[in-house]
């Protein structure tokens, strides 16, 4: 289920997910903290994944979920000064054996404010040894989906 407006204009690669923003997200100076775009960025990412099959569900999670943040980089351009949804565009940059790096920004809705961009990479790993494991065929899947064609500018 995407929580995309009808009204917002259609990413060209990637996905956009709709992410509320709480009074509580912000710092003393009423802007959204900087420590709350990593934690809402997973809240975009996590219901595209599990729409499609991957979602957390405790024990019984698929194992593509046990990976970790090996980086997060992000450039802030806009703060973002009120509550309610903002559009959080991602795509993957890179799907790799056992790595991935997404590419996201956080936008106004309508699309006209880039509030933030940056880069996230994960690696997944085996629980028991906490080596890299490659992913699944159905995590393959749901990466092509997200994969930016390589002619397409972020």
């Amino acid at each position: 289920m995407s929580h995309a407006l009808a009204d917002e204009p259609a990413a060209a690669f990637g996905h956009v997910e709709h992410v509320t923003v709480h009074f509580d997200d912000l710092d003393a100076m009423g802007i959204l903290h900087n420590a709350r775009y990593a934690v809402l960025l997973e809240r975009a990412l996590s219901p595209y994944w599990a729409d499609r099959g991957l979602g957390f569900r405790g024990a019984a999670s698929p194992p593509d979920l046990f990976h970790a943040v090996r980086e997060f980089t992000i450039t802030y351009r806009a703060p973002i000064a009120t509550t309610g949804p903002v559009a959080v565009h991602f795509w993957l940059d890179h799907f790799g054996t056992t790595s991935a790096t997404y590419g996201f920004e956080f936008r106004s809705l309508d699309g006209g404010t880039v509030f933030a961009e940056g880069r996230r990479s994960i690696v997944r790993l085996d629980p028991a040894t906490l080596r890299p494991a490659p992913w699944s065929e159905a995590a393959r899947a749901v990466a092509a989906t997200l994969l930016r064609p390589a002619a397409a500018p972020a």
